[in-house]
């Protein structure tokens, strides 16, 4: 049986944020479809169209739309833990429209959560580079769509 090499920094992001948002309302914002639509796309982009399958060996697809520009990413989730972790795959053009690998873990602290996002298995250091910025925004939506008086980053 063959192992996929362990991951280096050249094709790993890791993004930590605090959020004041308990881990069941950070975990909701990434399992529910209505409210994921609003944050999963860049700040400036004009929308999201999102489909979820939330189980494991379920699928999403999530296309980020800005005019006629649409930027699809599709998945299957691998591991489901509520509030704690969700884990999935993640294909977009961005991955060479190969399957890398997100994690996400919700940790309590206090009356806030540590968002903590780990995406593995990335085609490189410019794709990495590109996720690393992407998901920074994304998040920094996520958190301000929770607690409008959160800065960007």
């Amino acid at each position: 049986m063959l192992m996929d090499p362990p991951p280096t920094a050249d094709d790993r992001v890791v993004i930590r944020r605090m959020i004041a948002a308990t881990p069941d309302e950070l975990f909701a914002a990434w399992t529910d479809a209505d409210t994921m639509r609003l944050w999963m796309r860049p700040d400036n982009w004009d929308d999201s169209s999102v489909r979820l399958d939330v189980r494991v060996g379920g699928t999403f697809s999530i296309d980020m739309i800005d005019g006629e520009r649409v930027v699809a990413h599709r998945g299957e989730y691998l591991e489901i833990d509520p509030p704690r972790l969700l884990v999935f795959t993640w294909i977009s053009a961005g991955t060479a429209q190969q399957p890398s690998v997100v994690r996400v873990e919700f940790h309590a602290r206090g009356d806030r959560t540590e968002l903590v996002l780990t995406h593995e298995r990335l085609p490189g250091t410019e794709a990495a580079e590109n996720h690393r910025r992407g998901w920074t925004e994304i998040v920094g939506t996520l958190a301000r769509r929770l607690d409008p008086g959160a800065s960007p980053h």
